[in-house]
């Protein structure tokens, strides 16, 4: 989308200057004017210059949640010591080690600088400040506890990363298994087979047992094509995440996430724990509640619990209760659903859901413990079988060979 560069006068007189986003100049000068500006000079911004303020390119860079808790908690406390807005965006700038950030920042000052909102600048990068972060800086911009708001969204930016720093802890073990299996399968098949394929020749082998046929098929396969099996792989990764994207194809997505054994009790536990989370930091952070549950089903990562959390928005505005709505669509278990009912009567939601997403955030954690605990032997018995089968199939014809040479 263009950005354009403009200056212009507010209501009260005074010269403005900043940037604005808009597929046109007349769409431009519309919305400048519905926020209550008169515009003056309006000019589209060069590509170098876009690169310049950190735009560009910069919209498209991502920038990980450890930079971006250290931003937000360097930020709060330099706010809560009084520094100037400007002041403490050019400090952060400085010291960021990100380069990513630091652009960013560094056009956040800019767009500051000109009169924008820090939310609203901040609502230029959706890949790199999430609806949350915009959502909760607002509410502190309006409720004039912006200090407060981004301690609050540093804290949800560190449990968030410990919580998936406690899955990826766990997973690691496991997947470094399969690789292994998967490693030794494939030198078994490709460089040792053809090694007793080539002896069996010799030897006036002609008639192999079933598993060795099998075995031999595959090893031929795979180093004739293996250009067609690494296609394979490609195409179907492909086809999965162009699946996702569409709107049907994510729906089965996040319905399988949820059913699939073992791991589907996980992952919406993972999910109930975002949700509380996310919801009771907006809301003690003063985001009103239809916001808070739109900014939430937006957070979730799965469709199907989202949109149990836009039925239950809808109940709100209705005049309706959160948990009526959440107990319908089965996705929410009867203790969240009832510390949600007790939270809206005594007037501690918010503390409520914290309770919540600390409980589930210890349930995923025993969880992936026990996880685990009993995938380690499963996958050793696997690689086990796999490696017993070609050794088996590989050796099943050199035992026919020696009981023949034996008679």
């Amino acid at each position: 989308m263009p950005v354009f560069a403009y200056e212009a006068t507010d209501k009260a007189g005074q010269k403005v200057s900043s940037q604005i986003e808009a597929d046109s100049k007349e769409i431009a000068v519309r919305e400048l004017k519905g926020q209550g500006y008169w515009v003056t000079t309006l000019t589209e911004v060069t590509t170098e210059k876009k690169k310049k303020a950190g735009g560009g390119f910069g919209l498209f860079k991502r920038v990980g949640l450890k930079d971006l808790s250290i931003f937000c908690r360097q930020f709060a406390t330099m706010i809560n010591a009084g520094v100037s807005l400007v002041r403490c965006l050019d400090v952060l700038e400085q010291q960021s080690t990100n380069v990513n950030l630091k652009e960013i920042i560094r056009d956040i000052q800019f767009e500051v600088e000109g009169g924008a909102t820090l939310s609203r600048s901040m609502a230029k990068y959706p890949r790199v400040f999430s609806n949350l972060a915009v959502g909760l800086v607002r509410a502190g911009e309006v409720g004039g506890v912006l200090d407060e708001t981004l301690e609050r969204l540093a804290a949800f930016m560190e449990s968030d990363m410990e919580l998936r720093r406690k899955v990826k802890s766990a997973m690691t073990y496991p997947v470094i298994v399969v690789f292994i299996a998967l490693g030794i399968v494939i030198f078994l098949v490709t460089f040792i087979l053809p090694k007793f394929a080539a002896l069996f020749k010799e030897l006036g082998v002609t008639e192999f047992p079933l598993p060795t046929r099998i075995l031999m098929a595959t090893s031929h396969f795979i180093t004739s094509k293996w250009w067609l099996c690494i296609l394979i792989v490609l195409a179907l990764f492909a086809a999965l995440n162009r699946l996702k994207r569409t709107k049907t194809g994510k729906r089965y997505y996040d319905t399988i996430k949820l059913k699939v054994p073992v791991f589907g009790k996980l992952n919406h536990k993972i999910a109930i724990a975002r949700f509380a989370r996310t919801l009771s930091t907006l809301l003690s952070s003063g985001v009103p509640i239809l916001q808070a549950m739109e900014t939430v089903a937006g957070t979730v990562d799965n469709d199907i619990i989202a949109d149990a959390i836009l039925l239950s928005r809808a109940s709100i505005r209705e005049g309706e209760t959160i948990g009526e709505p959440l107990e319908q669509s089965k996705m929410f278990p009867p203790m969240v659903v009832q510390m949600i009912t007790i939270g809206e009567e005594t007037g501690q939601l918010d503390s409520m859901l914290s309770k919540v997403a600390d409980f589930y955030e210890s349930e995923v954690e025993a969880t992936l413990s026990s996880l685990t605990a009993a995938l380690e032997p499963v996958l050793i018995v696997v690689l086990g079988f796999m490696v017993g089968f070609i050794a088996i199939s590989m050796f099943l014809p050199l035992t026919a060979v020696i009981s023949q040479l034996s008679k």
